[in-house]
C-alpha cells in the first residue's frame, strides 16, 4: 500500500499543525509558495507560485461553454468495468481522479475533470498531464500546489476552477458550525455534520470523496439529470478498475457513511430544482439509500 505523499509534505503538514493549531492547519495546503487571487463572477483570478504567474482561476459557471443538459459523474470504482460508457455523451462526463484512464479512448471530450486529493497527483502525474489544453479542471488548493511543485507550466493552458473547502477555506481560519450557519448559500444538517453548498463558487463541502464536491458543482449547473458511474463506496478497499496489485491508499472506507450522507442530502436538494439524480453502479452503497440502480450503461452479458 503506497501513501504517495512525499516525506517533505508530511513533515510540513505536521509542522504547520503544531505551529498554527487546528484552526489554521489547512495552511499546509498552499504552503510554501502558492498564492491565489480568487476569481469573481465576472473576472478571472490568478495562480502564483513562488512569485510567478502560472495560471488563472475562473468561475464554475463561466468555465463551461454551455450549460450541460445532463451530467455524468464518473469515478473509478471497480463497477466501471461493468459499464459501457461508449453509450454516454462524452461531453456530459465529469471525470474524477482515475477515471482519466477513460480519456481519450472511451470519452474523447469530457465536460470537466475533478481532482481533490493531492496524493493522486503525486502518484499519477503522468496521467494528469494527459488532460488536454482547454479542458475545464476542478482542482483543490492542495492539488494546485502539488501540480506547481511538479510542473508549474501545466496550469497555463487550462481553465482552473477552485474546489475551496467551505469549512477550511483558502486564506481563512477554519469555520465552526455557527459560522457556517450564517452563510446564505450553506445548507446544513441539524447536527452540522452534513452540508451542501448552493454556491460552489464560494465554497464546497468536502466529505472524503471528490464525488461529493463534483455533485455540488453539478447541481449548480442545473442539468436535467445527474448520474453516478463508478461511485461504489461499498468496495473501496478493492483495487480501482484500472489498478492491479499496486493499490493506492483510499480513505473512502472509513468515510463511507459521511460520503453517503452528503450525497443523500445532495439528491434531496437537487430534487427541489427538478434535477433527477440516478446511480449507475449495481454494487454502490447508494443502492440501499434510495438511489436505486439504473442499468442504462450496463454492459451486455
Amino acid at each position: 500500500m503506497v501513501l504517495n505523499r512525499p516525506f517533505s509534505r508530511s513533515c510540513i503538514k505536521i509542522a504547520v499543525r503544531l505551529l498554527l493549531g487546528r484552526s489554521r492547519a489547512h495552511v499546509q495546503d498552499w504552503f510554501p509558495g502558492l498564492k491565489l487571487e480568487l476569481a469573481t463572477a465576472d473576472r478571472d483570478g490568478t495562480i502564483q507560485y513562488r512569485g510567478e504567474l502560472v495560471g488563472r482561476l475562473t468561475s464554475p459557471l463561466r468555465a463551461l461553454e454551455e450549460k450541460p443538459g445532463n451530467v455524468l459523474i464518473v469515478g473509478s470504482g471497480p463497477s466501471v468495468a461493468r459499464c459501457d460508457l461508449t453509450r454516454a455523451d462524452g461531453s456530459s462526463c465529469l471525470l474524477l481522479n482515475g477515471a482519466l484512464h477513460l480519456f481519450p479512448s472511451v470519452i474523447a471530450k469530457p465536460l470537466a475533470i475533478a481532482i481533490e486529493d493531492e496524493r493522486f497527483v503525486w502518484r499519477h502525474f503522468d496521467l494528469v498531464k494527459r488532460i488536454p489544453a482547454g479542458c475545464v479542471c476542478l482542482l483543490s488548493v492542495s492539488v494546485i500546489r502539488a501540480i506547481c511543485e511538479l510542473d508549474r507550466t501545466w496550469l497555463r493552458d487550462r481553465p482552473i476552477v477552485l474546489i475551496d473547502n467551505v469549512r477550511k477555506p483558502y486564506g481563512v481560519a477554519r469555520r465552526d458550525t455557527a459560522e457556517l450557519r450564517k452563510l446564505a448559500y450553506v445548507r446544513l444538517s441539524e447536527d452540522g455534520d452534513v452540508g451542501f453548498s448552493e454556491d460552489p463558487f464560494a465554497g464546497i463541502f468536502q466529505a472524503g470523496s471528490v464525488a461529493v464536491s463534483a455533485a455540488q458543482f453539478a447541481v449548480a449547473w442545473r442539468p436535467r439529470s445527474i448520474g453516478f458511474v463508478g461511485i461504489d463506496l461499498s468496495n473501496a478497499d478493492e483495487p480501482r478498475y484500472y489498478e492491479t496489485t499496486d493499490k493506492a491508499y483510499s480513505g473512502i472506507v472509513a468515510a463511507q457513511k459521511r460520503i453517503v450522507d452528503h450525497l443523500v442530502m445532495t439528491r434531496s436538494i437537487a430534487a427541489e430544482s427538478g434535477i433527477e439524480v440516478v446511480n449507475h453502479s449495481p454494487i454502490s452503497a447508494l443502492v440501499g439509500m434510495g438511489f436505486g440502480y439504473d442499468a442504462t450503461f450496463a454492459k451486455a452479458e
